[in-house]
């Protein structure tokens, strides 16, 4: 189908005689359709549109934000529990160094090896799978409360991962419901609620000890239960709010059901796309492998990872290394959190008005490795700041706050810049793949050792963040260079191109097959 665009994304209007044949006044016999002149005719209206959008906004995202805040609640808030006195009563006879980087390297581990689990999003109904997995991760986290040593508690943190790791593919199963400009902000409101939820974390970290300091439950075990539980009683919800797809939303009317399928077929959606055979499938898989943009946004999201996977659950005993008390250090990790929730909503809705990622990617991966690099130096005869100097924990804020917006526009960035639901998902996937390798090097970037001022490990998630940049920019570059060749060559083609559409792909490994006419990298 040929869309006329209004918008650049699959405007209201389609051309009659192409694709969907639909007559608001009723139904005509295809003689009398295939008698009339061509003409332009409207298949729904802006504010029907936006009404949909509006009730997806409400009613999907918001719920698929509350459950990446439980899940990203449960994998964290193991920071707050060791400073709460988890380390005491779980370390071994004698003492042994490394349980602690092992249990959160364990999570990880498992996470990366079940990756594989975000395709299945393809193949089981949404409703069930989303259930089964927010009921697997709240079992696991509510049972680390009654750990009885770190072995147990990295057997539930495996099992935890394991739980989580398919969920990862709730941004791929937005770009379902949302268009590519409008999705950035979509991931966005769900990726946001991680820095929401580590400062919830924290807050109710402080709360939790502080009443449980008298209790006969030891706090750090009231966390893992109190902040678990919650998981186990959604799933039931999710069941019965996730819809499988824009159709089998409960919440639609008929009329709203068919503007959310209309709306989004257009050659680059995943809706608008025959079934795959087995081999377009495999060659659409072989085409990300050999594509330079995916590599080059996994390696992205790699570097982007070790910051943003080892300061939410070291910030606690960072803050506690720089001479604040145990229920400080839980008050004062959750301002930064809260700061990086209402940047990532702002950062994203510019973004998607600005349709493009690279320019306010790079600026904020900029800036968290300015923050790095203060916390980095603050040692150094050039700063030599002293290990409770209020400059040490102001810096934390661009840091934090840069790598969280880096992952959102991370993730919408590669979903973009994808063509068809096989390559999305395979790129997908390839994002994740890469990119949770980067969790295996930033679990061990603060060893007690290095405390009160970790200079390493700051120094070393600076570095990442400045190689963020520099790949965002290479790769801004590289995509201009493709979508200029691909005007060319569409200009030379003329208007007599063909109705289906499609232009080989060739060369500077865009992959094998066809693309879509018209279709542009987002930069």
């Amino acid at each position: 189908m040929r869309g006329d665009e209004k918008d650049g994304e699959g405007g209201y209007e389609l051309r009659e005689g192409v694709g969907e044949k639909h007559d608001e006044e009723g139904a005509r016999s295809s003689d009398e359709r295939e008698s009339r002149p061509r003409r332009r005719r409207q298949l729904y209206t802006p504010e029907e549109e936006q009404a949909v959008v509006r009730k997806f906004d409400r009613r999907l995202v918001v719920f698929v934000a509350l459950l990446y805040l439980l899940s990203f609640l449960d994998r964290s808030n193991i920071g707050n529990a060791r400073v709460a006195g988890m380390d005491d009563d779980l370390q071994s006879v004698p003492p042994r160094e490394g349980w602690y980087e092992w249990s959160l390297a364990a999570f990880y581990i498992a996470y990366i090896a079940f990756e594989w689990m975000a395709l299945l999003w393809r193949v089981i109904p949404a409703h069930i799978y989303v259930a089964a997995l927010v009921l697997s991760w709240g079992v696991a986290a509510s049972l680390q409360a009654v750990a009885v040593n770190y072995p147990m508690l990295i057997f539930l943190r495996t099992l935890l991962g394991i739980g989580e790791a398919g969920f990862t593919g709730v941004p791929f199963y937005l770009s379902f419901f949302f268009k590519r400009h409008e999705l950035a902000f979509r991931t966005a409101i769900f990726v946001s609620a991680a820095p929401l939820a580590t400062s919830f974390a924290s807050s109710l970290a402080w709360l939790i000890v502080k009443l449980g300091e008298s209790g006969p439950i030891a706090p750090w075990r009231l966390l893992f239960l109190v902040e678990g539980f919650p998981s186990v009683l959604v799933a039931a919800l999710a069941w019965r709010i996730i819809p499988d797809s824009p159709e089998t939303a409960p919440y639609l009317t008929a009329r709203e059901k068919k503007v959310a399928r209309l709306r989004l077929q257009q050659p680059t959606s995943p809706l608008n796309k025959k079934p795959s055979s087995s081999s377009s499938t495999a060659l659409d898989t072989l085409a990300v492998l050999t594509d330079p943009a995916a590599w080059l946004t996994a390696l992205i999201f790699l570097l982007t990872n070790t910051a943003y996977s080892s300061l939410p659950v070291f910030l606690p005993t960072i803050l506690h290394a720089m001479g604040h008390s145990p229920l400080s250090a839980q008050a004062l990790s959750a301002p930064p959190y809260l700061a990086a929730f209402i940047t990532v909503l702002a950062t994203a809705h510019a973004s998607d008005s600005m349709r493009a990622r690279s320019p306010l990617l790079i600026a904020h991966a900029l800036a968290s490795a300015g923050g790095y690099a203060i916390l980095a130096l603050s040692s150094s005869p050039l700063l030599g700041l002293e290990e409770g100097s209020w400059v040490r924990y102001l810096a934390v804020y661009p840091a934090a706050v840069g790598f969280f917006n880096v992952v959102v526009l991370t993730i919408a960035w590669s979903i973009n810049n994808q063509r068809g639901e096989a390559r999305q998902g395979a790129g997908f996937a390839l994002l994740q793949v890469v990119g949770q390798c980067g969790p295996l090097v930033g679990t061990r970037l603060y060893p007690d050792a290095d405390a009160p001022y970790y200079t390493r490990g700051m120094a070393v998630c600076a570095g990442a963040m400045v190689g963020v940049a520099v790949l965002a920019g290479g790769l801004r570059w590289w995509l201009g260079r493709v979508n200029a060749r691909w005007e060319r060559e569409e200009e030379e083609e003329g208007e007599g191109g063909g109705e289906e559409g499609v232009a080989l792909v060739g060369g500077y490994g865009h992959g094998y097959g066809e693309r879509e006419r018209g279709f542009r990298y987002m930069l």
